[in-house]
């Protein structure tokens, strides 16, 4: 039987909040030891690799006090609290938002970041509040905040590695993502961009409204090559967040390609999917952001990723090509920088950023012709879908990952002779 004990947080290590060097002192900031805040954190992933902004030297010398050893835990305490954490993967400093947690060596930090992790959502009870509204659980209230610990260490060891082994796939997993992105991103800047294309040694180049193009290439406006544009709905007074029938896919989640936040998900009831007449996702919809901040944000869904069966809101637009184009060059193409811009700049709505139908299809792009278009998708293909797999895989994982968390933490489940499914 796996023993278990009821301690508070304070008796796991040390803990101590983070700061903020003041503003107005510029030389505080540099590029010497990485600065984590609550924005820089993913509630997806463990680790904060690359946040916003890091320290300077001079601000390490005089901070040093409150530096954050590797294999730390720190909890957001100020904010939106019970929803991020984040182990340091190597030394950095914290904002006054948050509370590093140091174990102490009666306690392994793999299982520090579980344990608090499995309790995050017990900072909701503790919440005192400020003068602005926002959400606070002070320092000391975090510390003597009660949880049930495995006793003993080796046993710590063992869930913490465990654990930690579906997060590191999970890691794995999103690198080879990203690299493969920046495959597919390389390409596309090789041939329509830098025009070196199949055959662009014998290619000749005229003038266009978007700068020399090769001669039988054209500038076409969207109008031009979709054969769809919509956008979705959802049911008038709102929807229900508990509802697990239909996702249906909002602003929120047009993130950019392999990228899908399942905790943000709303649902519709099969009922109202079933009488959408518009909205309903097909494989390899390109999505665009049509109206609020982040307008001109996009992504592309295929192979049941994120869902085998969704939809979008109001908010979102699908975009459909016709045969003149395909799906993965007009991704890639709206994706660009350049083009990014040019969407954002079609807005003409200072109060509610927003894009209509019609000024979508009058955008140009750069239409190569049909043949370079097919040899891009015969290479871009296979990297989108092995991009699309990993994402499922990586879903795999945490969601069993998340059914084993309380058992394990707990003691519930013994972890001997467990492993990765």
């Amino acid at each position: 039987m796996v023993k278990t004990k009821e301690i508070s947080i304070s008796e796991i290590g040390n803990i101590f909040t983070g700061n903020t060097p003041p503003r107005k002192n510029p030389e505080y900031y540099g590029n010497h030891t990485l600065f984590i805040k609550p924005t820089d954190i993913s509630k997806e992933t463990k680790y904060t690799y690359t946040p916003e902004e890091c320290y300077s030297k001079l601000a390490y010398e005089k901070y040093k006090n409150s530096l954050v050893p590797k294999g730390a835990t720190c909890v957001v305490t100020i904010g939106s609290i019970g929803e991020k954490l984040t182990k340091a993967h190597k030394e950095c400093f914290i904002n006054q938002a948050m509370n590093a947690v140091v174990p102490n060596e009666n306690f392994d930090e793999d299982y520090v970041y579980y344990l608090l992790k499995f309790n995050l959502r017990q900072l909701k009870m503790f919440d005192s509040g400020t003068a602005s509204g926002r959400e606070n659980v002070s320092k000391s209230a975090f510390s003597n905040i009660r949880v049930i610990a495995l006793t003993s260490k080796d046993e710590q060891i063992k869930v913490g590695k465990l654990l930690s082994n579906y997060d590191d796939l999970i890691e794995n997993n999103n690198r080879r993502i990203k690299i493969l992105e920046e495959m597919a991103q390389k390409i596309y800047k090789e041939w329509f961009v830098d025009f070196k294309f199949p055959g662009h040694e014998t290619a000749t180049f005229k003038d266009s409204p978007l700068g020399k193009i090769p001669n039988d290439w054209e500038v076409s406006n969207l109008e031009n090559i979709l054969s769809c544009i919509e956008s979705g709905s959802r049911p008038k007074g709102g929807i229900n967040s508990n509802d697990t029938e239909i996702p249906s896919v909002g602003a929120e989640n047009i993130i950019g390609l392999g990228k899908y936040d399942y905790n943000k998900e709303k649902y519709i009831s099969n009922e109202f999917y079933k009488k959408m007449k518009r909205g309903k996702i097909q494989d390899l919809d390109v999505l665009l952001y049509k109206d609020g901040a982040q307008l001109g944000r996009k992504s592309i869904f295929g192979e049941n990723f994120p869902h085998s069966k969704c939809c979008i809101n109001e908010h979102v637009f699908i975009l459909r090509t016709n045969e003149k184009c395909s799906q993965y060059y007009l991704y890639f193409t709206l994706d660009t920088i350049s083009n990014t811009e040019r969407i954002k700049q079609l807005n003409t709505n200072a109060a509610q950023p927003g894009i209509n139908q019609e000024q979508v299809k009058g955008l140009t792009i750069i239409l190569p012709q049909r043949k370079i278009i097919e040899k891009f998708d015969d290479i871009i293909g296979p990297i989108v879908s092995e991009i699309f797999k990993l994402c499922i895989k990586n879903q795999t994982l945490k969601q069993t990952r998340d059914i084993l968390l309380p058992r394990l933490i707990s003691g519930e489940i013994d972890v001997e002779n467990m492993e990765i499914a």
